[in-house]
């Protein structure tokens, strides 16, 4: 067990046996970590209103070209409770394309993945002991403070958690420090 396991688990944030379900834009549950036909799933917490999630977007379509034909899943969960679905899908439309997403109003996602931000990123992996978090933090480096960006990101977190995922290696840094947009009601 990991140390950011041990620690999240001890703390009661997801406990592995727990389901945890949202909804599509569709209003359909969801159970997006019980999917046993991937090799990964990949939550992007983000905001209609957070500029810093926009200047994610091609990054987290990028993300996605290359790691979905691995069998990794990409869910971008929004997590403003007020957000219509129409405001959601014109906010698909204009940044994200055609990527999938959820409503996560009551924030089951935020506390099982330790979200604090949006965008924030997390990895999770099934395995016989259940799901479990393997990586929660920033996409990368770009964003060093509020106001505060690189022209480059020098690492590529989330891409290197994969990468490692995909190897059967361990991630190399469980857990990154993210800058972005803060979620109001976040433990």
């Amino acid at each position: 067990m990991s140390v950011l396991t041990a620690v999240a688990a001890t703390a009661g944030l997801w406990p592995a046996e727990e389901p945890t379900s949202v909804v599509d834009l569709e209003g359909r549950t969801v159970r997006p970590l019980e999917d046993a036909t991937t090799n990964a799933t990949v939550l992007v917490f983000v905001g209609t209103d957070c500029p810093i999630s926009n200047r994610y977007a091609p990054e987290i379509r990028r993300l996605r070209e290359r790691f979905a034909p691995q069998g990794v899943t990409f869910w971008l969960v929004y997590v403003q409770g007020t957000g219509s679905a129409e405001t959601i899908r014109r906010h698909l439309g204009e940044y994200f394309e055609t990527l999938a997403a959820l409503r996560d109003p009551e924030h089951q996602l935020v506390r099982r993945a330790a979200a604090r931000v949006t965008p924030e990123a997390a990895v999770f992996v099934r395995g016989t002991a259940g799901t479990r978090l393997v990586y929660h933090g920033r996409i990368d480096d770009r964003n060093v403070d509020f106001g505060r960006t690189r022209a480059a990101p020098t690492t590529h977190d989330l891409e290197d958690a994969l990468a490692a995922v995909l190897a059967g290696r361990p991630v190399p840094r469980e857990v990154t420090p993210a800058v972005g947009c803060f979620i109001a009601d976040s433990r």
